[in-house]
């Protein structure tokens, strides 16, 4: 009859689906708020700047809340 083809992957059962690894999501931390519109502020490097108005704080080299990688 119907011969099996060579070298073809075996068919998963119908129905099963494969089960997907669960996202681990980052915790939120709150940043420096804009002194001039009050949105949150970026944290560059050497800088912090408002997306919204443009306001920007640029940190000293010794500043103690400045980003340690």
């Amino acid at each position: 009859m119907a011969e099996e083809k060579k070298g073809a992957a075996p068919k998963a059962e119908a129905g099963k689906k494969k089960e997907k690894a669960k996202k681990q999501f980052k915790p939120y931390t709150p940043g420096r708020q804009c002194s001039k519109c009050g949105s949150r502020m970026a944290e560059h490097s050497d800088r912090n700047t408002c997306g919204k108005c443009g306001y920007m704080e640029i940190r000293q080299k010794g500043d103690a809340s400045a980003k340690k990688n």
